[in-house]
């Protein structure tokens, strides 16, 4: 009798156990859910400057960064958000990627910013 009650005990726990296992499943599968376009067309947006009713949107730089190429009006400042320190502008506006508001800095201190992140400057 024992033996039996047992061997009941340990089904149901592998029942539960496999539940468990089958729920975390589908949620972690639900998490990653989205079509490859919207993946790409969402990387896509962040990747290139946009622009938003004639106004230049920040861009999330690759590559070598050329910081002066970015400080299009020569002030020797430029807007950099301090998360995402690839995301620059020479106007003020919000990271595409994380939405905080980006920081005027100068350019020695958006370079200084991007070579500590492991970014690579020109």
């Amino acid at each position: 009798m024992r033996k039996l009650l047992k061997s009941v005990k340990l089904v149901e726990l592998c029942l539960v156990l496999a539940l468990i296992v089958a729920a975390y499943s589908g949620s972690v599968m639900a998490q990653g859910a989205g079509s490859k376009k919207d993946q790409k067309t969402s990387a896509h947006s962040h990747m290139n400057m946009e622009k938003d009713n004639g106004k230049e949107q920040p861009k999330a730089y690759k590559g070598v960064i050329d910081l002066k190429a970015v400080d299009k009006n020569k002030d020797g400042k430029v807007y950099q958000d301090q998360m995402d320190w690839n995301v620059l502008s020479d106007k003020p506006g919000t990271c595409p990627l994380c939405k905080m508001t980006l920081e005027e800095v100068s350019l020695k201190q958006a370079k200084d910013n991007l070579k500590k992140n492991g970014f690579k400057v020109k």
